[in-house]
Order: C-alpha cells, then structure tokens, then sequence
C-alpha cells in the first residue's frame, strides 16, 4: 500500500507509513471508510481484446490507461484513477468501432471484388 502523502511503499496491513506517520487505514468503527479501496473498473480485458481482434493502434492507449487504474487507487488518487478508467473505456469502444467499420467495409470491397 502506498502512502498518499509521501508515496512510500509501506506493508498491505500497515496502519501508519513507516515514513512520514501518516494514517493509511481506518480500523472501521465510527462511520469511516473502511479498508476496503474503492472499485473501479480498470477495463483490461476488453482493452486488450480490442486490442487484438479489433483495432490495434487504438487498442493500445485503452491497455495503456487499463494499466494505470489500479496505481492509482492504491496510491490513493482516486480522480486520476477514474478518469484514467473513463479514458481506458472510450479507447476501447472507439477500437471496437473502427474495427466493426473496418470489417464491414471488407466485406462490401471483397464482394464487389467477386462480381
């Protein structure tokens, strides 16, 4: 777990940072928020499905802010972790929407070709 204040790398079950003292966990109790980080959607395994049966130049950037998710809810930067979330998700659909197109137009090309 990292601490949010120095960014030290401390123990998952530590409870101050070993560093600078700062709290990384409440022990629940009086309406805290608890130890459990928030939960939010990385969007890896559809980047990198996209990525491979779709559309591989767009695909990439959607593996690349997947990836990021993650660090950032641990380092407690939970604004940069949801937009690197919404950013892993557009990249994906806009890979999946090229990739569609693309076959589409394939399609039309290879049966005009056939005429």
């Amino acid at each position: 777990m990292y601490c949010r204040k120095c960014g030290t790398q401390n123990d998952d079950n530590a409870y101050k940072c070993v560093k600078c003292g700062e709290i990384l966990q409440h022990t629940g109790g009086g309406g805290g928020s608890g130890t459990a980080p928030q939960q939010i959607p990385n969007y890896l395994a559809q980047s990198i499905l996209v990525t491979l049966l779709c559309c591989l130049p767009l695909g990439i950037p959607a593996i690349v802010f997947s990836a990021q998710v993650n660090g950032k809810v641990q380092a407690g930067d939970i604004q940069g972790a949801m937009e690197a979330s919404r950013k892993a998700k557009m990249w994906g659909w806009w890979s999946f929407g090229v990739g569609i197109l693309v076959g589409i137009i394939y399609f039309f090309v290879g049966m005009a070709g056939a005429m």
